[in-house]
């Protein structure tokens, strides 16, 4: 790949995606694939004014080694050090990078029940302290292709060819052609500007209807508003946690969501992949669930705790993206996500709730922001795919018509 391509992705990664303040402490989670991208980065993280980058190296085959042979107690510990870790991150509120190069495949075979119920036992360890860094620092998290994720999005190539295949279509969608920054000024103004119009429109439901059997209608709370592209965290920062982001974005009431929803990609989650499957709500709570491939793992996700089996966010996205033109399923949450329309599982957004700064974390949850340790996002976008908005006198208003925009 063109080393100034990828020096303009780095750079747009930093400067747009995490907007440092000088001396800001930076954490960067990547996997082992791309070792000379993230020393990019990390030198231009320091060209960005940070003052420390830590960064935190993982790889999915040892993590799959770890969840077959470790005793499920050991798995589900959090030893001191990782507290010291987490406390750390509150205290401190570093900017976080998160390098995505998960292998869709990486945790197949594993026992997802064992891995699920050891998640579950950790969480209450390590709640307080993402709770303490909610809305207070800058996140982003952006993609670099690994061997494994590349191979299975061009299957049939050598590991050379797909990467670069990979590196190419992540670039494109990311918006790096020409000036990567003056681009994304546009892009966010162009999210904004949706915005803007549905928050006028007050909705207090959406429905949703599609010819692969999507009928569906979700609530909507009285203080929501909808959020997209840029945001600004209580420091007054303003960043890009997602890269790419064509979604524009709220958080449904608990409790309110009715009917079936059909997905129209697979979802990769935890290494495990889901396909071909629909699930079903009733009171606001998943009722039903069916999956071609991936059932259990399916079941373990949305059993992971009480929130799990709630809707924490409903995103709209043109079926035109730039990500869906691309043709390619990329076996990603955060590509595929941003392809078209989808919904997450599990916890809610609390920054979309209107003067959310004003408000308590419990306060927030009784207003209707669902809370969980999961946010499982899966894609129910389709050519045809229609929404409509309700308002409180009861008016219909289009919002997509056949996957597309309503403007106006």
């Amino acid at each position: 790949m063109d080393p100034r391509r990828l020096e303009a992705y780095a750079d747009l990664i930093v400067r747009k995606g995490l907007n440092l303040d000088p001396g800001q402490e930076v954490l960067l989670i990547a996997e082992l694939d791309q070792i000379d991208f993230v020393r990019m980065v990390v030198e231009k993280c320091y060209l960005a004014g940070a003052g420390r980058v830590v960064v935190d190296y993982h790889d999915m085959p040892i993590e799959k080694l770890h969840c077959i042979y470790q005793d499920e107690k050991v798995l589900s510990q959090v030893p001191g050090w990782e507290i010291s870790r987490w406390k750390w991150r509150a205290e401190r509120l570093p900017a976080l990078l998160w390098l995505d190069s998960d292998d869709p495949d990486g945790m197949a075979g594993v026992d997802q029940g064992k891995r699920t119920r050891a998640q579950a036992a950790r969480f209450p360890a390590i709640k307080a302290f993402r709770e303490a860094t909610e809305n207070r620092h800058q996140w982003c998290i952006a993609g670099v292709p690994g061997k494994a994720w590349a191979r299975k999005v061009f299957p049939g190539r050598s590991d050379e060819d797909a990467e670069e295949a990979l590196w190419d279509a992540i670039l494109n969608v990311s918006r790096t052609d020409g000036n990567p920054i003056a681009n994304w000024d546009e892009h966010n103004r162009t999210i904004h500007r949706h915005c803007d119009e549905l928050n006028r429109r007050h909705f207090i439901r959406l429905e949703y209807h599609s010819s692969n059997g999507t009928d569906f209608s979700v609530g909507l709370m009285e203080q929501g508003i909808f959020c997209g592209a840029s945001e600004t965290d209580l420091n007054g920062r303003t960043f890009n946690p997602n890269i790419p982001s064509e979604e524009v974005f709220t958080t449904p009431k608990k409790g309110e969501a009715e009917g079936l929803l059909t997905a129209t990609r697979p979802l990769s989650w935890q290494g495990a992949l889901i396909e071909d499957f629909s699930i079903r709500f009733h009171a606001g709570k998943v009722c039903e669930i069916h999956a071609a491939r991936g059932q259990e793992a399916l079941e373990k996700m949305i059993a992971m705790d009480e929130g799990a089996s709630y809707l924490g966010e409903c995103a709209l996205i043109a079926y035109d993206s730039p990500v869906n033109r691309t043709g390619l399923l990329f076996y990603s949450t955060l590509y595929d996500e941003n392809a078209c329309c989808h919904v997450a599982l599990g916890r809610g957004f609390y920054d979309c709730i209107r003067d959310y700064q004003k408000y308590t974390l419990d306060e927030m949850r009784a207003m209707g922001v669902n809370d969980s340790m999961n946010h499982v996002d899966f894609m129910i976008g389709s050519e045809d795919l229609s929404v409509t908005g309700i308002t409180r006198s009861g008016e219909r208003i289009p919002v997509f018509r056949n996957g597309l925009w309503c403007e106006g």
